[in-house]
C-alpha cells in the first residue's frame, strides 16, 4: 500500500490569511482613531471643568487638569434656581416621554396596518408636517388660545407628536411583527386593542427603548419652548436656568472694571464647562439601562419598507 504524502497548504491561502489579518489591524486602528476623536472632546470638557480657566485659555490643558479647582461647581451650585430647574426638567422629561410614547407608538402601529382606510393619505399628512408648519407666531397664538401659555402643559403636550419617531416605529412594526400573529390572535377572538397591548408592545421593547431615549434627551435638552412660552421662573427647566446664569455672569464681567471684573470673568469662564457637566451627566446615566435594547433598535429606521 502506498503512503500518501501530506501536501503543503497552497501559498495563496497563506497570503489570504495574512492579508485578512492586516486588514483587521487596519480596521481596528481606524476604529481606535474614530473613538479617540469622539471621546476626547468629552474628556476635555471634564478636565477643563476642574482646571483654572487661565490654563484652559492658554492651551495648557490637554490630558489632565491644570490648577485643579472646584470653584466653577461651587459657584454654579450656589444658585438656588439650579435645584428648581432640575426638578422641573425631571418632571418635563418623565411626563413628556410618557406622553410622547403614548401618542407616537399607537399612531405608528395604526399606520403600519394595511387594512387602515386611507393609510397612504394619512401618512402623507404626517410627512407634510415635517417640511411645513404654521410658524412661531401662529403656534404661539394657538397655545395662548388653548390657555396653555405659562403652564406645565405647554412643555409636554403641544409638541409631543414627533413624525420621525412615528416613521421609525411604523417601519419596525411592518418589518419585525409577523402578520401571522394577527391572524392567530383573530382566531382566538383577540381584538385590535388587546392585540396591540398584549402582543405587539411586548415584542417592541427595542423600538420603545430607542424612542423613549430619543424623546427623553429631547426634553432634557429643550430650552427654546420654555424661552418662548414660559414667563414664570418657577417653571423654567434646567437648560434655561443655566443659560440665564451664564448670560448674567458674562454681563457682570463686561460691565465691571478692575479686579472685580477679572474675578467675574474668571468665574464665567470656569462655569462654562461646569454647566455642560451638570446638564449632561444625569441624562447620560440613563444609557446603561437601555443599552441592551438600543443596540438592537438603533438601525430600525434604516430598514427599507
Amino acid at each position: 500500500m502506498e503512503v500518501m504524502e501530506a501536501t503543503p497548504a497552497p501559498a495563496r491561502q497563506v497570503n489570504v490569511r495574512s492579508s485578512d489579518k492586516a486588514m483587521e489591524v487596519v480596521l481596528y486602528a481606524i476604529a481606535a482613531v474614530i473613538l479617540i476623536v469622539l471621546i476626547y472632546p468629552l474628556y476635555f470638557i471634564v478636565i477643563a471643568s476642574f482646571s483654572d480657566p487661565s490654563g484652559v485659555a492658554n492651551g495648557q490643558v490637554w490630558f489632565y487638569p491644570q490648577g485643579f479647582t472646584l470653584d466653577g461647581y461651587r459657584e454654579l451650585l450656589r444658585h438656588p434656581n439650579i435645584w428648581v430647574g432640575y426638578r422641573n426638567t425631571i418632571l418635563y422629561t418623565a411626563v413628556g416621554t410618557a406622553i410622547g410614547l403614548a401618542v407616537n407608538v399607537p399612531a405608528a402601529y395604526a399606520l403600519s396596518r394595511k387594512d387602515l382606510f386611507g393609510r397612504k393619505a394619512l401618512s402623507l399628512l404626517f410627512i407634510f408636517t415635517m417640511f411645513f408648519n404654521g410658524g412661531l407666531i401662529p403656534t404661539f397664538l394657538t397655545i395662548r388660545d388653548f390657555h396653555m401659555y405659562n403652564t406645565f402643559l405647554v412643555m409636554v403636550l403641544p409638541f409631543s407628536v414627533i413624525v420621525y419617531d412615528i416613521i421609525v416605529a411604523r417601519t419596525f412594526f411592518q418589518t419585525s411583527i409577523p402578520g401571522d400573529l394577527w391572524e392567530a390572535a383573530q382566531i382566538d377572538g383577540c381584538g385590535n386593542l388587546r392585540y396591540f397591548a398584549r402582543v405587539v408592545l411586548p415584542l417592541s421593547k427595542a423600538v420603545l427603548s430607542v424612542l423613549g431615549l430619543w424623546i427623553a434627551v429631547g426634553y432634557w435638552n429643550s430650552y427654546f419652548n420654555a424661552l418662548i412660552y414660559l414667563k414664570n421662573p418657577d417653571l423654567y427647566p434646567l437648560q434655561l436656568i443655566l443659560r440665564n446664569i451664564l448670560i448674567t455672569n458674562q454681563m457682570q464681567s463686561g460691565m465691571g472694571s478692575g479686579e472685580a471684573a477679572q474675578i467675574a470673568l474668571r468665574l464665567a469662564n470656569m462655569m462654562r464647562y461646569s454647566v455642560i457637566i451638570v446638564s449632561t451627566v444625569p441624562i447620560m446615566c440613563l444609557y446603561p439601562f437601555v443599552q441592551k435594547y438600543f443596540n438592537q433598535g438603533v438601525m430600525i429606521g434604516a430598514v427599507k419598507e
